[in-house]
C-alpha cells in the first residue's frame, strides 16, 4: 500500500508537469503552424493522459486480493503500460498524418526566437521529469513509472527533432518541418514496441527466473533428489514460484515438508521479488541421483 501511495505520488507530479508542458507547445506550434511543434505538442498531451491512466491503474492495484483475484490486483499496472503503448501508438499515427499534410500542401511554419526558447524550457522539464520517474520506477520496482519514464524520453527526442527541424526552416529549408516530423514517427512506433512487448510479457505469464539458476538452489538444499517442472511469473517487484522436487520416499510427511520449508527459505533469500513459492513433494524412485530435469 505504501509503494502504490508513493507510486500515485509520482504521477500526480508527473501529470501536472507533462500538461503544462503541452499546453505550451500546442499554443505555439498552432499559433506558428508548425506540424512538428504542433505534433510534439501532442505527444506531450498524451504523456499526461498516460498520467491520470496510471493513477486510476495504480489505484486499482493497490486492493489487496480477494476472493475473485486470489492473486492481488498487480496486473493492472501492466495493463496501465499496455494502454501508454497504444497511447503512443495513436501519436505515432497522428505524427504520420500532420506531417504528410505538411509535405504534400507545402505549408511553412513561422519560427520566431519565442517558440525556440519555450521549446528549450520544456526540453528541461522532460529531461527532469524522465529522471525522476525513472529513479523511483527503480527505486519502487514500478513496471508502470519505468514505462511512464520511456514515455516521456520518447518526448525528449522528439523535442530534439522538432528544435532541429526548426533551425532548418529558419535556415531555408521549409520542408524538414514534415519530414522531422516523419522521422519522429519512427521513433515512436519503436517506443511503443517496447512498451507494448514488456506488458505483454507479463500479462501472458513469461518466465519471470531462470529455470537452470533455480533448480541449482533447489538442488542446493540437503534431501532434495530432484528439481523440475519449474514455472515462474508475475511482476518486476511480486513473482510467484512453482516447481516440483522429490525426496527421500523413507521420509515422514512432515520431514518432507521440513525440506520443502528449506527450499522455499532458500528461493525468498535468493530472490527479493519472489513472494510466494508452491512447492509439490514426490517420493524419488529408488536409486535416483540428485540431478535435475
Amino acid at each position: 500500500m505504501e509503494r502504490n501511495r508513493k507510486v500515485r505520488r509520482v504521477l500526480a507530479a508527473m501529470l501536472a508537469a507533462n500538461w503544462a508542458v503541452a499546453v505550451a507547445k500546442l499554443a505555439f506550434g498552432l499559433l506558428n503552424r508548425s506540424a512538428s511543434v504542433t505534433a510534439d505538442g501532442i505527444h506531450s498531451f498524451i504523456d499526461g493522459s498516460s498520467n491520470i491512466l496510471g493513477l486510476v491503474a495504480m489505484t486499482a492495484a493497490a486492493r489487496p486480493a480477494d476472493e475473485d483475484h486470489p492473486y492481488g490486483h498487480g496486473k493492472f499496472e501492466a495493463i496501465a503500460s499496455l494502454g501508454i503503448g497504444a497511447m503512443i501508438s495513436i501519436a505515432m499515427v497522428e505524427l504520420g498524418r500532420m506531417a504528410l499534410d505538411t509535405l504534400i500542401h507545402g505549408r511553412h511554419p513561422e519560427v520566431t526566437p519565442t517558440m525556440a526558447v519555450v521549446m528549450l524550457l520544456t526540453l528541461g522539464v522532460n529531461l527532469v521529469v524522465t529522471r525522476v520517474e525513472r529513479h523511483y520506477g527503480h527505486q519502487l520496482k514500478s513496471t508502470l513509472l519505468l514505462a511512464d519514464a520511456n514515455h516521456t524520453l520518447s518526448d525528449v527526442y522528439v523535442t530534439l527533432a522538432v528544435l532541429l527541424s526548426l533551425a532548418l526552416v529558419w535556415l531555408g529549408y521549409p520542408s524538414a518541418d514534415g519530414v522531422i516530423a516523419l522521422a519522429v514517427m519512427v521513433f515512436v512506433a519503436r517506443v511503443a514496441y517496447d512498451i507494448i512487448r514488456q506488458a505483454v510479457g507479463i500479462l501472458s505469464d513469461t518466465a519471470r527466473l531462470d529455470v537452470t539458476q533455480v533448480c541449482e538452489l533447489t538442488l542446493s538444499v540437503p534431501g532434495v533428489r530432484s528439481c523440475r517442472d519449474v514455472r515462474s511469473r508475475g511482476m518486476e517487484d511480486s513473482v510467484y514460484v512453482d516447481l516440483k522436487i522429490e525426496v527421500d520416499p523413507q521420509l515422514s510427511t512432515a520431514q518432507a515438508h521440513e525440506v520443502a520449508d528449506r527450499v522455499e527459505e532458500k528461493l525468498h533469500a535468493a530472490y527479493s521479488q519472489v513472494v510466494d513459492v508452491v512447492i509439490h513433494v514426490e517420493p524419488a524412485p529408488a536409486r535416483l541421483s540428485k540431478a535435475s530435469s
